[in-house]
Parts: structure tokens; C-alpha cells; sequence
């Protein structure tokens, strides 16, 4: 079966986030006003065959482990669904 995958990686808390920094000090001169606490991260799509979900689940744990985070600095949230 097939299995699409989305991985949210962002910093742990309390890990400086210099790119949300600058982009909170752009808002106000581009006009927007009451937005803070402002953190970039990224996120990862992709597809994988495997047995069932619980499966597509583990190789995307490894390979977002091995390969998309830095397990020191950042955390990750998977999600694992049917391909559509």
C-alpha cells in the first residue's frame, strides 16, 4: 500500500530561532501588527510503500531521525494517511 507522509520539523523550545526573529521585526513595517512568537520551521512531504500504516509510520520515524532532524536541536511531528 501506499502511504503519504508529512514531517513538521521545528526548533525545541528554548533553541534560538534567528529566521523567526527577522521575520517578526518585518511585520510591523509590512503593515501587520499583533503577531509575535513568531518560529520557521519546515515541513517534508512524501510517499512510501509499505505493509500498513504502522510500517509507513516506522520508516518515516527512521528516516526522519537519520535524515529531515536534527534530534539535539529540533523536534519533528509525523503524520502518516492513506496516498490520495
Amino acid at each position: 500500500m501506499r502511504f503519504d507522509v508529512l514531517v513538521e520539523v521545528k526548533l525545541r523550545p528554548g533553541i534560538a530561532d534567528p529566521q523567526g526573529a527577522t521575520v517578526e521585526r518585518a511585520l510591523p513595517a509590512l503593515g501587520f501588527a499583533g503577531i509575535d512568537t513568531v518560529r520557521v520551521g519546515k515541513a517534508i512531504r512524501f510517499a512510501v510503500e509499505a505493509a500498513d500504516e504502522e510500517g509507513a509510520r516506522t520508516q518515516a520515524v527512521e528516516v526522519t531521525d537519520r535524515l529531515l532532524s536534527n534530534p539535539v536541536i529540533e523536534e519533528a511531528e509525523i503524520t502518516v494517511g492513506p496516498a490520495r
